[in-house]
């Protein structure tokens, strides 16, 4: 393989990157918990935070609530992970370790 065709091949990897980073920058995600609703797009930008507030009853639940932020938080956070996974590394033909 010569170096022009190395140099196009390198270029067309980066532009499918790029498009392929812009749609996860741009698809929304949802975690839930039992209280607690998060949405974000894929550059882990808050869109949307709401408690169910039904499920409180006083000031104890409080502790409970942060503990179901938490959960939620990381859901949606895992959910973008996994996105980007699945799209870079298809986009990357397994160049993961190299970049």
């Amino acid at each position: 393989m010569n170096m022009q065709n190395l140099m196009a091949q390198a270029q067309k990897m980066q532009r499918d990157i790029q498009k392929k980073q812009e749609e996860i920058d741009n698809t929304i995600f949802e975690g839930k918990s039992e209280w607690v609703e998060v949405t974000m797009n894929g550059k882990r930008e808050i869109k949307l935070f709401k408690i169910n507030r039904e499920n409180l009853s006083d000031k104890e639940d409080i502790e409970m609530l942060e503990d179901m932020v938490t959960i939620a938080l990381n859901d949606v956070l895992n959910k973008i992970a996994a996105e980007i996974e699945s799209k870079m590394g298809a986009a990357t033909g397994g160049l993961n370790g190299l970049m």
